[in-house]
């Protein structure tokens, strides 16, 4: 069933939402699952809400995630334009507007602000215009005479107030709705616009969508596109709604939660692959509840008969875990490149870079992680002595001072400061004072990072600082702990 075809049709409001990303993606995964194409198609009917430089956003954001368009803007496949203000004005939504009000379902209604607010109803604790037909009934010549003059006009898709619309979709089963409470919408503005709704429907079919993927926020207005199909005797494509995506408080997911957008999360230290992972999760699982995907393996996988209709939360710490993951599986010489912004910014001073990152990859969730785990080779921060004391190690203040005494002037002999080197010599130490390794590392770690948490072990940190400022460090803990033990 290669004839599958799909289409992301966002509008170039901005960056591009979590939500939005993942009408992409499962588009995307629907369309390759089944060997068929995915398109793409600018929706900018909306001029009052269009932003500058939105739509190189959303280029860049399907690049970046590797949701590559089979046709779209920049790749025709016979079905363009796809930017739908070129559709417009190519005079489309006109032509199949017109071709509905010859069909009796639709009409050209010239009404006004003033006559449209005395319609104003409460509707479930909302004011709405509940439009009552009245130019559905003018006459022919008015109608005429009326768009001869040039009165501003809409038109409206006429839907009867009897029987009931019914509509299927895949997630959430089979819908039905009185037409009373369908109301006769817009298709056409006053601007000479398309409605959303309209274009959608017009466009889908006369660029052979046969999957339509979009969030559940649309169930309510899908009976609507069905009639249009209808009206016009076209085929009705496979509707795939998407359940919401929430916060962990169960709202709906906001600009304001911070992680809404993609770029937003790649600012926060995020990798595309695992932001692409885990948005797939969100409202589909697996049938082996597996969790790590690439995008080849998400193709494959896919079945969209698997997504919830429950919403699904965006859990920020499930994706910092696989982000880890991602991290940790990541090219050596990758994940040092990315990472290196992040060790500049917290250490100033001329370190071995490599060792670091290499220290911190496993350690780390998000590229920030770094700076905090970090920033004590840029200085030793200032510690509490009692940080010393350590259950674990069975050390205390006074042993500790104990062995950076011990310790002191055979580090200040030793020549050789690399990590095996250091190693060896500790080990020898440890052996002739009959003592547990951690019992001498645990206080060399304190001394030389004034921290308890450490992306690796005193010796490693040490082969970094090299042998005069890890002298220094470790004569200022023997200061300070001959101190607090007097």
């Amino acid at each position: 069933m290669s004839n599958v075809k799909t289409r992301f049709a966002p509008s170039p409001t901005g960056r591009m939402h979590v939500g939005n990303l993942r009408t992409a993606l499962y588009a995307y995964l629907i369309a390759k699952h089944e060997g068929g194409t995915f398109m793409l198609r600018i929706e900018d009917t909306d001029q009052e809400r269009y932003v500058e430089g939105a739509v190189e956003i959303i280029n860049r954001t399907l690049e970046k995630t590797g949701l590559i368009h089979d046709e779209g803007p920049d790749k025709d496949g016979g079905c363009g334009p796809y930017v739908q203000s070129e559709r417009q004005k190519a005079g489309i939504y006109m032509e199949y507007a017109k071709k509905l009000i010859e069909k009796g379902e639709a009409y050209y209604c010239f009404c006004d602000k003033e006559r449209l607010e005395s319609l104003k109803q409460e509707v479930a604790g909302k004011e709405i215009v509940v439009y009552d037909k009245h130019c559905l009934h003018l006459p022919k010549e008015e109608i005429e005479a009326k768009l001869a003059a040039g009165v501003p006009f809409v038109i409206r898709q006429n839907v009867p107030k009897e029987g009931t619309t019914k509509f299927v979709d895949e997630i959430y089963g089979t819908i039905e709705v009185p037409n009373a409470e369908l109301d006769d919408m817009i298709l056409i503005k006053s601007d000479g616009y398309p409605t959303y709704n309209f274009a959608n429907v017009v466009d889908d079919h006369l660029m052979g969508i046969t999957h339509v993927v979009r969030g559940n926020e649309y169930l309510s207005s899908a009976p609507k596109y069905n009639r249009l199909y209808e009206a016009f005797g076209w085929e009705v494509p496979v509707y795939v709604h998407c359940p919401l995506i929430t916060n962990e408080e169960h709202k709906k997911l906001s600009k304001r939660s911070g992680h809404s957008s993609y770029e937003d999360l790649l600012e926060q230290g995020f990798v595309s692959e695992a932001i692409v992972n885990y948005v797939a999760l969100l409202g589909w699982c697996p049938e082996d509840n597996r969790e790590i995907f690439s995008l080849q393996e998400l193709v494959e996988a896919f079945d969209y008969h698997h997504m919830s209709k429950s919403p699904a939360v965006f859990d920020v710490q499930k994706l910092r875990w696989m982000n880890g993951e991602y991290l940790k599986a990541m090219d050596d010489e990758k994940f040092y490149e990315a990472a290196l912004p992040y060790l500049k910014k917290a250490i100033s001073r001329e370190f071995d870079f490599r060792k670091i990152a290499q220290m911190v990859k496993t350690r780390i969730e998000v590229y920030p992680d770094i700076m905090e785990m970090v920033d004590f080779f840029e200085k030793l921060p200032e510690y509490d002595p009692a940080m010393f004391a350590h259950k674990k190690s069975k050390t205390t203040q006074e042993s500790c001072l104990e062995v950076l005494t011990e310790l002191l002037p055979k580090l200040e002999a030793q020549e050789d400061f690399s990590n095996n080197a250091l190693f060896d010599m500790l080990k020898a130490y440890v052996e002739e004072k009959g003592c547990k390794v951690n019992f001498v590392m645990w206080p060399l770690r304190v001394a030389v990072s004034g921290k308890q948490m450490t992306p690796a072990g005193a010796t490693e940190i040490m082969e970094i600082l090299g042998k005069e400022e890890s002298l220094v460090r470790i004569r200022k803990a023997i200061e300070l702990l001959g101190e607090t033990c007097r």
